[in-house]
């Protein structure tokens, strides 16, 4: 996809691993994180716990009653909620496909309620889309319960401290990755990776999907080192869901466009892409993946509206001038431009990707339209 990574990170390095157990240290320290014994999936033919994002196949959603992927998440037409370990009814063991029973473990749970007021507080003045805000404000005032951070594992993971028989569930380690990754990349760099998390100047982005990414762990764990996390300098931008043949992606059903065998290796440019994801959906409306509507959009879009003003403009030129002509553009084409390009710098700066490639893409219809009722006779 022609990206190009300024550092290639996986999050059980050994930097992600030291920097995850300081973080759950930390707020071990503090009282944010308690021990409880919870009612967990057991396979009593694999005698194993079964750790939901994991070893659970499927089993039944307690809140809606639909079937759920996985036992950490209802999902593919269900409510779209949270589960915590133990929640799912009648698990299925994903190794022997045997039921499951349920057996009590001590689990730790991050105390994340204790932050609501601060929250509903922060949360209004945060820069970024609104939708991303309206949409945390939301999860902060009906769903914030403390949040299960352990998972019983015997390969992979960080290590709970203290603990040999638990890991720090994935979506505590995964968002802590990114200050590891910038550990690292300072390390190589001779730089300080605290300017780029904790400076006074720092601009902290969060893209969060409809998942349970949580950025509480960056603003009250790892980044108030230096200096304290404020909305002016901390922007949210929410994506909205992907589906595939109205489902949402997933690479254990099948429902996913492979960016390789199905795209790039068909021969299709990677902008071509990058331009229907971006033009189609916004932060408000789910994408679900089309090839038709991708073919209408390249066709009708950077085709027809683009290209035809590129091929257009460079033809007139070459024809009547043998080249671009060394003369001023009219007033009112470069008050059309400067406008332009002021609305797409403030939509780029709000996150709003869709109105901004539209945004582009009226001033190419304006040189069409110009064009068309500009052209001398015969052109």
């Amino acid at each position: 996809m022609e990206v190009v990574f300024d550092r290639f990170g996986m999050t059980d390095d050994a930097t992600n691993q030291e920097t995850t157990r300081s973080i759950v240290e930390r707020l071990i320290e503090n009282g944010y994180v308690y021990a409880e014994t919870v009612s967990q999936s057991y396979c009593p033919e694999c005698e194993r716990f079964l750790p939901p994002d994991r070893y659970v196949e499927g089993g039944i959603c307690p809140h809606c009653g639909a079937v759920a992927r996985g036992g950490d998440e209802c999902d593919q037409g269900g409510c779209g909620q949270h589960l915590e370990p133990g929640e799912i009814k009648d698990a299925v063991c994903k190794v022997c496909g045997g039921k499951a029973e349920y057996r009590e473990q001590e689990h730790y749970f991050f105390r994340l309620s204790a932050f609501r007021e601060f929250l509903l507080e922060y949360l209004p003045n945060l820069k970024g889309t609104s939708t991303a805000r309206n949409y945390a404000l939301g999860w902060v005032k009906e769903l914030l319960h403390d949040w299960c951070i352990t998972r019983t594992l015997d390969w992979g993971g960080v290590k709970f401290p203290g603990r040999d028989d638990l890991v720090v569930y994935v979506w505590v380690d995964a968002p802590i990755g990114y200050i590891s990754f910038t550990k690292e990349w300072a390390e190589a760099a001779g730089a300080d990776w605290k300017d780029y998390w904790c400076g006074d100047e720092t601009r902290v982005a969060h893209f969060i999907g409809g998942g349970h990414h949580l950025p509480p762990l960056h603003l009250l764990a790892g980044a108030p080192q230096r200096g304290r996390a404020t909305a002016s300098r901390t922007r949210w931008s929410r994506a909205a869901w992907s589906r595939s043949r109205g489902r949402k992606f997933s690479k254990s059903r099948g429902y996913v466009v492979w960016t390789n065998d199905d795209y790039l290796d068909q021969g299709l440019p990677a902008d071509y892409l990058r331009y229907y994801l971006l033009s189609y959906t916004n932060h408000t409306k789910e994408l679900d993946f089309s090839w038709k509507v991708y073919a209408e959009r390249v066709n009708n879009e950077i085709v027809g509206t683009l290209g035809n003003f590129i091929y257009r403009t460079m033809y007139f030129a070459e024809k009547e001038f043998a080249g671009v002509p060394d003369l001023a553009p009219r007033p009112e084409v470069v008050e059309e431009i400067e406008r332009s390009l002021a609305a797409v710098d403030g939509l780029m700066r709000d996150y709003d990707f869709k109105n901004a490639v539209d945004a582009m893409m009226a001033l190419a219809s304006y040189g069409n339209g110009y064009i068309q009722n500009n052209a001398p006779p015969g052109n």
